[in-house]
């Protein structure tokens, strides 16, 4: 698919068949108990752990006579597995998204992150977005079908995953690493991070996520001789780390153009009235507006530091000191990248891991890519749907070892000013409700096509 060539919707396979069942009859409601459960991961063991959202979802899964399976990666960090449909022969689809959250601090909020509260239109609180939204979106389409008795046609395994927010290590990790068999006959995977709508020149675009840049967080340590703070020191470890930490964060990286993203800009291009090329990539880029600090990113390698630490006095230079680097990287470019952050940061600079995982890009053809484009334009006929590149990462990274096709299927329709993006991790974190339901029905008719 190049440019703005779009499938069409003119047949019975688009969707237009009646339904006996409205898929987003509690997709709001669901969305708001989620959210109300606490499920923050810090990144360790001292949190609320997904525990009890897993089993609020293995009762609603169990209510509509769906059995599921909770595991748990360490005591408390649980996980939820589930089969249902099926009949036609094809191999199952994998359809994951994560219970875990980000943390919030509630004073800096206008509402209780932890409330599901509904004002100005919006479903309120931590995970409206990332991703209890999505969450809420399949269990209500799931519960009415199953309720209905209209069990899609290719079998699905159900898969609600705890500690995505701190690299999967509890959650898909676990899964993938221990428990392969659950998986093992599922060819292709549609999770968070896709389908939802950016406005440029009037238009909506629905991005559906087909690629991930891989995720290397980083550990930089300098050591040099300690001393006394008055004194000379010409082999000081905090002199040696700064400097890197400098080039680093300061560094220009050369803009690069994966195949998802040649795709995604040659629709824009079109718009604009314009070629794609990696020169003007950067002002294609910018014709998404505020979504543009999160699709800035996918044209490049990054490598942000993040925290510094070092010493334990005034007066008395340290034997060693540290720094924290997150870097991303594209599909195709990780010998580029890890070659130009050693020649940055120069000599005497240990690197250590602290989580590395690779990049992935799944080509956009096929049926399932047909399947999520007519269930978009079914609902919303005059937008266009794209692929692109997310800068973050997914339980996709987890899941793709395991050899299956993976995209990112949230479906959203979104305000034209709504700074979406900024929502993910953020302060404020919302979802229009009938954005919730337009979801909902287009998740619905995927699975009919799926």
């Amino acid at each position: 698919m190049d440019g703005m060539e779009q499938t069409p919707t003119d047949s019975p396979a688009a969707g237009s068949q009646d339904r006996s069942y409205d898929p987003a009859r509690e997709v709001v409601q669901l969305c708001q108990d989620l959210i109300a459960i606490d499920t923050s991961n810090y990144g360790t063991d001292d949190g609320p752990g997904e525990r009890k959202a897993a089993e609020h979802v293995a009762a609603l899964l169990d209510e509509v006579g769906i059995e599921s399976r909770i595991i748990e990666g360490r005591p408390g960090r649980a996980n939820v597995v589930a089969r249902w449909g099926g009949g036609d022969g094809r191999a199952p689809l994998l359809v994951h998204g994560h219970l875990d959250v980000v943390p919030a601090e509630a004073s800096d909020w206008q509402v209780d992150p932890f409330s599901g509260e509904i004002k100005d239109g919006h479903v309120w609180g931590r995970g409206a977005v990332d991703m209890k939204d999505f969450d809420a979106m399949l269990l209500s389409v799931v519960r009415a079908r199953a309720a209905a008795q209209a069990a899609p046609d290719r079998e699905l395994v159900l898969c609600f995953t705890a500690d995505e927010e701190a690299g999967g290590h509890h959650g898909a990790g676990i899964l993938v690493d221990q428990h392969a068999d659950l998986f093992a006959d599922c060819s292709e995977a549609v999770g968070e991070v896709g389908g939802f709508s950016a406005t440029v020149r009037g238009r909506r675009v629905y991005l559906i996520e087909a690629a991930e840049k891989g995720m290397a967080w980083m550990r930089l340590t300098a050591r040099g001789r300690a001393g006394h703070g008055s004194m000379i020191n010409d082999d000081n470890a905090v002199t040696r780390l700064a400097g890197a930490v400098a080039r680093i964060g300061a560094h220009q990286w050369p803009v690069r153009l994966t195949p998802t993203m040649e795709v995604l800009l040659a629709t824009v291009g079109e718009l604009a009235g314009t070629e794609a090329t990696p020169d003007n990539a950067e002002a294609l880029v910018e014709e998404f507006g505020d979504a543009a600090r999160m699709l800035g990113a996918v044209i490049r390698n990054t490598a942000n530091p993040t925290m510094l630490r070092a010493g334990y006095k005034t007066n008395v230079i340290p034997t060693d000191a540290h720094a924290t680097v997150d870097g991303r990287f594209l599909p195709g470019y990780e010998d580029e990248f890890f070659a130009t952050l050693r020649e940055l940061a120069g000599d005497g600079i240990d690197f250590e891991f602290e989580s590395k995982q690779d990049p992935w890009e799944t080509p956009y053809d096929g049926d399932l890519v047909t399947a999520m484009t007519r269930s978009l334009l079914a609902e919303d006929p005059d937008a266009l749907v794209a692929p692109y590149l997310m800068s973050g990462g997914t339980d996709a990274k987890h899941f793709r070892k395991l050899g299956m096709r993976s995209y990112g299927f949230a479906p959203l329709r979104l305000p034209a000013d709504l700074d979406f993006t900024a929502l993910f991790h953020g302060v404020d974190e919302r979802v229009p409700v009938d954005a919730l339901e337009f979801g909902a029905r287009v998740f619905d008719r995927f699975l009919d096509q799926a």
